[in-house]
């Protein structure tokens, strides 16, 4: 795959790790109370416990666990921080941010968010109190304690899987607004006009939620809308993809292609179809994303976009560890270009 040329990120000042006397500027307070209130001892007014907490949140500020311990005050440790390990597509990712990491001296520490705004906080916090070498997190979207203790973190970061936005300091991915349109303008050249999407993890996974709105926006340049919907807020999963796509089809059963959010679902609804004698692609056509090579030993390869997770890792890794060229440690914007495979289930 040919690697594509760097884009200059966003314009910032330098990055610097925050430090108790800035919590102490901030809430008017002296070092050493500081100090107490953020490891819980000493006797600090309740008053003065929150002005510390609150000035410390708002700033980002991240208690240090190893201070004192290190001359460098930073470990060998990587934090990768990704929304699930339920299914295919993260672990491709790790591996490919492995093989970059295996030489450098840096070891990858993995903590899942479940695609929860809260939970990805709490674990970013936890990471950072450790002072890694550097943050690997997917996607654009934080809350704002996230991305305030992101902005403070005085490491490289690299958020992943998504070019849709502005990133905090380096991004790597795919635009999937891109594929959602891409895959659109695959549907609609094949002749399908009365389509449906099945959809998991919504609006929390942001980068389904933009596949979507790119796939939605291409149907209305050709006049068309989504004729039907189906969403739900478990895992993907197989069974899922198939209780789903029944559902959609018995209520509308004039559909004649079903667009999936992700390649379980839609393996999932193509075993369904296929049992129940639905002549696929010429009847219904379906498509699903990410590329999954597991799915390759189905009846029919189902219609996919490859959305270069390996690589999307390796780039994080060698943007973390310096292997870039020239050396440089962020601020670079990395797109990658998803590959549509039609397979066996879009009409050719």
């Amino acid at each position: 795959m040919t690697r594509p040329p760097a884009k200059p990120g966003p314009k910032a000042p330098p990055r610097r790790a925050l430090t108790l006397r800035d919590v102490s500027e901030l809430s008017g307070v002296s070092e050493m109370t500081v100090s107490r209130v953020l490891r819980n001892r000493g006797d600090v007014s309740e008053a003065t416990r929150e002005k510390v907490l609150t000035a410390a949140r708002d700033i980002g500020y991240v208690p240090n666990k190893i201070a004192g311990a290190l001359a460098s005050q930073r470990v060998n440790l990587v934090g990768v921080i990704i929304p699930s390990l339920s299914n295919m597509v993260f672990p491709e990712v790790l591996a490919g941010i492995s093989e970059v990491l295996e030489d450098t001296g840096l070891q990858p520490v993995v903590g899942v968010t479940h695609y929860s705004p809260e939970r990805e906080e709490s674990v970013l916090y936890e990471m950072l109190s450790w002072r890694p070498s550097g943050i690997v997190i997917a996607g654009l979207e934080h809350s704002g304690g996230a991305r305030a203790m992101l902005d403070a973190a005085g490491v490289p970061v690299v958020e992943i899987m998504d070019t849709d936005g502005p990133p905090v300091d380096s991004a790597v991915g795919i635009s999937h607004r891109k594929a959602g349109r891409q895959t659109a303008a695959a549907i609609l050249a094949a002749g399908y006009r009365r389509i449906g999407f099945l959809g998991t993890k919504m609006p929390d996974d942001h980068r389904a939620r933009k596949r979507m709105e790119g796939f939605e926006a291409a149907l209305a340049e050709a006049g068309l809308v989504l004729e039907d919907r189906e969403f739900y807020a478990g895992g993907s999963a197989l069974l899922k993809g198939r209780e789903m796509t029944e559902a959609i089809l018995r209520r509308s059963p004039h559909l004649d292609f079903l667009y999936y959010s992700n390649d379980m679902i839609g393996a999932g609804g193509l075993l369904w179809c296929l049992e129940n004698g639905i002549d696929v692609p010429g009847k219904l056509g379906l498509a699903g994303f990410n590329g999954v090579e597991l799915l390759q030993g189905l009846p029919r390869r189902l219609a996919t976009v490859d959305s270069c997770r390996r690589e999307i890792g390796r780039l994080a890794a060698e943007i973390i560890a310096g292997k870039r060229p020239g050396g440089v440690i962020g601020g670079e914007v990395l797109e990658l270009s998803p590959v549509l495979h039609p397979g066996d289930t879009i009409r050719t």
